[in-house]
Formats: C-alpha cells, structure tokens, sequence
C-alpha cells in the first residue's frame, strides 16, 4: 500500500504477511516495508479492501472471474458436491459423476474434433500435460526424436519449470533455467518490435520466423508450437490481421502440432468460446483454466483432438496425472460456471454489446497525450504509455511509468496491471456500459496523474 494502514485489523494482516507469507511473483524485501493491500470481500466488478475502498477489478482478478464475483449459484454447487463426493481420484479406472459431466459438457463448447479432456489444477499443469502428452504422441507414433516444441518470446504458459519453459519471458529463465527440448521466436508485437514495417507487413515476418525455427531445428525433431490466441501477461499482444493466416498456412505445410494456450482467451473473453473460435483456427491441444470456473475454485485442464487422442488411445498407460486431476466439487463449479454463461447468454452479450461498447470508450483514451496506442478484441484491452506518440519512444525504464500509473489507480479505485509500461485492463465479462465507463473515466484520471508525475 502506498500509505499506512489506518485500520489495526489491517496492520495485523500485513505482519502476517511480512512474518509467514512467500507471495507470488515478489520481491520480499519490498513487499515487506510496502505491506500488501488486503483484499476482504468482493460483488460483480468490485473488491473492497480491508480499509474500506471499493475498487473496480478491471483483470477480474488475474484474468479469471468471468461471471463476476458473488455468484451464490457456484458456492451452492461446491456446497452440494461437497456433501454428496468431497474427493475422489480418477485413478485406477475409476471415475465420478461430475468429472464425466464436465468432459461432455466442454467437448460440445470446444472447437470441432476436440472430444477429450484431461483435467489439471492449473494452467501451469495443463501445460505440463501438454508436453509430456506432445512427446508421448509422437512416440506412440514411432518418431520419438520429435521432441522440440516451439514458442514465442514474452509468450506465457506457467510457472512450473516446463510451463516458465514454454513461456519466454528471460527473467522466469532466468531463475531455475529451463528444460531441454523448446526454443522460441519473436512475438507479433508491432507496436513494440514492428520498427517502419506496416502491421500487416509485421505480421507476415512474425509468422515467417516460425517456419525459419522449424527448418532450423529440422522437421523431424519439433514436434509441436504452442501459442496463445493474444498474449496475455505479456502485454495483451494482439497479431496483427495477417499473422494467423500465415500462421495455419505454415502449420499445414509440416507435420507438427499446434497448441492453443486458452488459459486468458477461453470461456469467452474474446466475445467466442475460445480465441481459437475467433481466429478460426483449428488446435490439435488446448490448454484450459481460469475462466473455466471463474476463479473460483482452481482448475484447469487440457481439450485434446481426436487426432491426437486416436493416437495416444493405442499407446498404452498415459504415466502422468495429478491427485486433483477432475476433482468432484471443482468440476462441479465448473459445470454450474458453464451453465451460467450459456443460460444468461453471457458470452453473446460480451460480443454483441458490452465489448463492442469497451473498445469504443477505450479507445477514446488514444488523445491523451501519454498514450501511444490502445487495442484490443473483446474483454481485453491494452493502453501503451510512451514519451513520443510520434515515434513510439518510451520513458527511460527507471522512471517505471507503468509502475506509476499502477498506483494511482489502485488508490483511484481502478485495478489495471502495468506490464512494463503497458497498462492491461480484463474486466469480468459480466461488467455494464455503465461500470465501462466508470473504468474509462478512472483510466484517464490516472493517466493525468501519471503524466503529472514523469513531467515533474
């Protein structure tokens, strides 16, 4: 917090912190002179602190809680299933009800020809999953030196060691290496990285460097690139037009597989079930989680083809899993997250209204004079703070304009994530024009402050 805590109460839970707790992603030492704000309880779009503000989640908690907050439906079924089945494993050749259910109900949302699901805690494990599941393929297939899976630089899939693997962000590599077998290309980030060349001309080249790692490598060693519909973490990157289409032509030309992470862009948060529903492509794996119950259990999971499945179906034992993998009431709240969003029309509304709506008011912001670029697709939106909107120059990093921008909208009533110097918004898909607009007005009387304070 950028000021002491006036409340006892929350005195207490920040000696907590700073005497037990290890939180994610944190630097300790700062962590425990700032003291953390204490999130105490949360309804729609809204948290409320422990010192009484009220804030607007505009990342619906990390990407995750599409139906909102306070939805008594999803704390029912946990409840229900709680005192029917707490836990089972699906070890063993056994199963449960709600697992079933969840597999059926997610093979009749998912893109055509994925019928299979394997269940994960998290987003990190499906991505383990995945590559263990990639290799097994392939072996199953008699090419066991198809090995190497392809990724993309600031691209993010985890933090266990084969998801910050998978990911290319250099400080997560930096810290406990990375597994053999995976190598990266550039991302399509135009606005930082695409120098005179036109987005569509970008675009191009991006997706141009897959096929150049594939030959590198050679293409009987890779045995697949997994990528994600929009980079998330790192900086809502949307691909320019032209990426995609180059993408799936090159992917059609050798014979390797393509994983979608929908960790952020599944369960709706591009107006489609899945970002890959609305690129039109077509994954042979999909990594799931967040969205898939809001937030408000952990799961996550991995939506495999039947391609791939009539493959491994013939391999034998699968020799992974998880003591979690489908747990009962997780899969409950799952299904009830699922229904809710198909009952409500929840997913129809982000496309034909309450997105379109985002991206107009959003983009409104692209006068401020600290402002270099906005985009966005659906409940996804990016604001890239720059020093000259001409040229694209960035401030000197030390200033951590992002950084600056974060804290005056935390203690403005907005949560927006600074990555670098990109404030990133992903607001619960359930958000009203009017709660927009509240967010829009927020975001520019933090970008004021923001400018206020690199001037001075």
């Amino acid at each position: 917090m950028t000021k002491q805590a006036s409340n006892p109460q929350t005195r207490e839970w920040q000696a907590m912190s700073r005497d037990h707790h290890l939180a994610p992603f944190s630097d300790y030492q700062q962590l425990s002179e700032v003291g953390p704000r204490i999130i105490v309880k949360a309804e729609g779009v809204y948290v409320w602190d422990s010192e009484g503000n009220k804030i607007l989640d505009g990342m619906a908690g990390l990407w995750c809680a599409a139906i909102g907050y306070g939805r008594h439906e999803l704390a029912d079924a946990a409840s229900r299933q709680m005192k029917e089945l707490p836990f089972y494993n699906t070890f063993f050749m056994t199963a449960h009800p709600p697992v079933l259910e969840l597999a059926k109900a997610l093979a009749e949302i998912a893109p055509q020809g994925m019928n299979h699901v394997f269940f994960t805690g998290s987003g990190s494990e499906g991505n383990d999953t995945m590559l263990r599941m990639v290799r097994h393929y392939w072996a199953v297939k008699g090419q066991p030196e198809k090995q190497v899976i392809i990724s993309r630089i600031n691209g993010y899939h985890g933090s266990t060691v084969a998801g910050a693997s998978l990911g290319g962000m250099a400080g997560m590599h930096a810290q406990g290496g990375m597994i053999p077998g995976i190598e990266h290309i550039p991302q399509p980030y135009w606005f930082s990285e695409g120098g005179d060349m036109s987005p569509d001309e970008f675009g191009i080249w991006a997706a141009e460097q897959l096929e150049k790692k594939i030959l590198e490598v050679g293409v009987d060693k890779v045995a697949a690139f997994i990528a994600e519909p929009i980079q998330g973490a790192g900086g809502v990157i949307i691909p320019p037009d032209s990426y995609w289409p180059k993408i799936r032509e090159i992917l059609g030309k050798y014979d390797i597989l393509f994983v979608a992470d929908e960790v952020i862009c599944g369960f709706g948060r591009t107006g489609e079930w899945f970002g890959s529903d609305y690129y039109g492509n077509q994954p042979d794996l999909m990594t799931i989680a967040k969205g898939l119950t809001s937030g408000y259990i952990p799961m996550g999971g991995l939506i495999v083809s039947d391609k791939v499945f009539e493959v491994i179906n013939r391999g034998g034992d699968f020799n992974h899993g998880f003591t979690y993998s489908g747990h009962p009431v997780a899969a409950a709240v799952a299904l009830e997250n699922i229904r809710i969003l198909r009952d409500e029309k929840i997913i129809e509304r982000v496309k034909a209204e309450t997105a379109p709506y985002l991206q107009k008011r959003l983009r409104e912001l692209a006068d401020h004079p600290l402002v270099g670029e906005v985009r966005g697709v659906g409940m996804l939106g990016a604001i890239e703070l720059v020093k000259n909107k001409a040229t694209r120059e960035r401030y000197p990093s030390e200033l951590s304009a992002g950084m600056i921008c974060r804290g005056h909208c935390f203690n403005n009533g907005l949560i927006m994530r600074a990555v670098g110097d990109t404030m990133i918004i992903s607001p619960p898909l359930v958000i009203s024009k009017a709660e927009i607009d509240e967010l829009v007005d927020k975001a520019r009387l933090c970008l004021d402050l923001t400018a206020e304070d690199l001037a001075g």
